[in-house]
């Protein structure tokens, strides 16, 4: 029996610059394979309560197969703003319509000798029921900020999730930002 491929590879991105300036478009495949730097979203998606929407990747993901992340999100197409693809894939993962727009926080280039990426991070409340989509999410809850942090010497975390998530902690003396507004009722 042959594996099955690795979701999203012929996906088109934006290759882009040092200074996050598009340079040329790849597949997402040769993107990764060659390091060529693209563009991510990542979402940290609260509920009402504030826990945290936390999940383990499928072991079919491109990169960091089977690793927890505390971010839903993923790469930019080509042409696609941040903006968009937050909110994009904010939607796809957690397996909901109608989200918020989320609120961008903070932008960052994460640069490892494998890979290469400009990362707009964000958050989003979702008060939706969520349904993860199967291909992309093994497992999920909402965690209290104070059991996701126990839980951060025990799992396998997604890399750049876990630096994104230590310098949003840092822009924020240690804690959260303020959860976003809910939406308005009559």
């Amino acid at each position: 029996m042959t594996p099955e491929r690795p979701l999203a590879a012929d996906e088109l991105l934006d290759i882009v610059d040092e200074d996050d300036r598009v340079v040329g478009r790849a597949p997402r495949g040769e993107a990764t394979a060659r390091r060529l730097r693209h563009r991510c979203a990542f979402v940290l998606a609260r509920d009402g309560a504030g826990r945290i929407f936390v999940h383990r990747r499928t072991a079919r993901k491109l990169v960091f197969p089977s690793r927890y992340d505390m971010f839903v999100g993923g790469v930019v197409g080509a042409g696609e703003s941040y903006d968009r693809a937050a909110l994009r894939e904010a939607e796809e993962e957690l397996g909901v319509s109608g989200l918020p727009a989320p609120e961008p926080l903070f932008r960052f280039r994460y640069e490892t000798p494998e890979h290469a990426w400009w990362s707009a991070v964000y958050q989003v409340r979702c008060d939706l029921p969520v349904n993860p989509q199967r291909e992309e999410v093994a497992w999920h809850a909402f965690l209290t900020p104070e059991e996701l942090e126990r839980r951060l010497t025990g799992w396998e975390w997604v890399p750049d999730g876990l630096d994104a998530y230590r310098r949003l902690l840092a822009l924020h003396g240690g804690a959260l930002p303020p959860l976003p507004a809910g939406p308005a009722t009559g």
